[in-house]
């Protein structure tokens, strides 16, 4: 199917999971666009364009997302770097580079220690929630404690059901929080139906599922990035948003207090890790969380920048 964005696609994982991918066309070094957890490739609709005019532009939902398929098996950064690998075979391009988005950056990253072509990869903002010693300024018992109860939260959030009439205040509440971005409503509303799955009792739900949510939060509480970051040897660019993130109803008091402890901590180690190892490149975005959307023209030529830079790219 063509749309208004470009050509949706339907690749196969090893496993037999149906892939959706959507190929936004354009000439030059092929790139890979991975979106967030929650999220669809559809974060991808104001970069996308902006890329392919120097670039082979393709976007994917990850397993469990959008309108990609579950699996049996549990949901870990390997079977989703497989799942990259797959789709890059499957689109004739092995040795794209591989640009994500939060839980998508995080796939990136790891996409570097598999075997394969992937020469380089770019993580926009995926930082997960960090190790206690990162939170500057708190006990690691305190930062601990807290991280349970975040973890907590966004557990019971994940997959969480919600009768059909409550469809428009679902979207209108995301329309809302895009209008403070400057991110158009129908862009918000988009994603959200694209998301959508529904339950055996008829109600909805924003995908990932509940058991693919939980595992994905399993995933990203076990990885340790830092120690991905020191053991790749291929080019990577790390980005950090600059601004916070809007507040969200419901999240605790101490929660803006914690992540502002991380902020520092995050921007103190991504620092040194450029420092020590000349393949890593930082960078900051001005911008909140939700830069693909909210930051396009930024998002967009950094990405072009980095991989310009890369040997033999164009």
């Amino acid at each position: 199917m063509t749309t208004s964005a470009g050509r949706d696609l339907v690749c196969v994982a090893a496993d037999g999971v149906e892939l959706a991918v959507r190929d936004h066309g354009g000439d030059g070094t092929a790139v890979l666009l991975l979106h967030g957890a929650g999220r669809t490739l559809e974060d991808w609709a104001r970069v996308a364009p902006l890329l392919a005019a120097g670039h082979r532009v393709w976007a994917m939902d990850l397993r469990g997302h959008g309108r990609s398929g579950d699996a049996a098996g549990p949901w870990t950064f390997d079977v989703a770097a497989g799942d990259v690998t797959a789709v890059l075979a499957a689109c004739g391009a092995p040795d794209a580079v591989v640009v994500g988005h939060s839980l998508g950056g995080m796939v990136a990253a790891r996409c570097l220690e598999r075997d394969g072509g992937v020469p380089a990869a770019v993580n926009l903002d995926g930082h997960g929630m960090g190790r206690p010693e990162q939170y500057v300024g708190l006990e690691a018992a305190y930062v601990r404690e807290r991280l349970a109860e975040a973890r907590k939260f966004a557990e019971e959030a994940g997959g969480r059901p919600f009768p059909s009439e409550a469809l428009d205040a679902v979207i209108g509440y995301q329309a809302a929080m895009g209008a403070e971005l400057g991110i158009p409503a129908d862009l918000m509303e988009t994603g959200v139906r694209r998301s959508l799955g529904e339950t055996a009792d008829g109600q909805l739900f924003l995908r990932p599922g509940r058991k693919q949510a939980l595992e994905a939060q399993e995933a990203m509480a076990g990885i340790d990035l830092f120690a991905l970051y020191r053991r790749v040897t291929r080019p990577l660019l790390i980005a950090r948003a600059l601004r916070p993130p809007l507040p969200v109803p419901g999240v605790p008091p101490w929660f803006d207090t914690l992540m502002a402890a991380y902020v520092k901590g995050l921007a103190r180690d991504l620092e040194e890790l450029a420092r020590d190892r000349p393949q890593v490149t930082v960078a900051g975005v001005d911008g909140t969380h939700a830069m693909p959307l909210e930051r396009p023209a930024e998002v967009a030529e950094l990405v072009s920048g980095f991989v310009r830079g890369l040997p033999g790219r164009v």
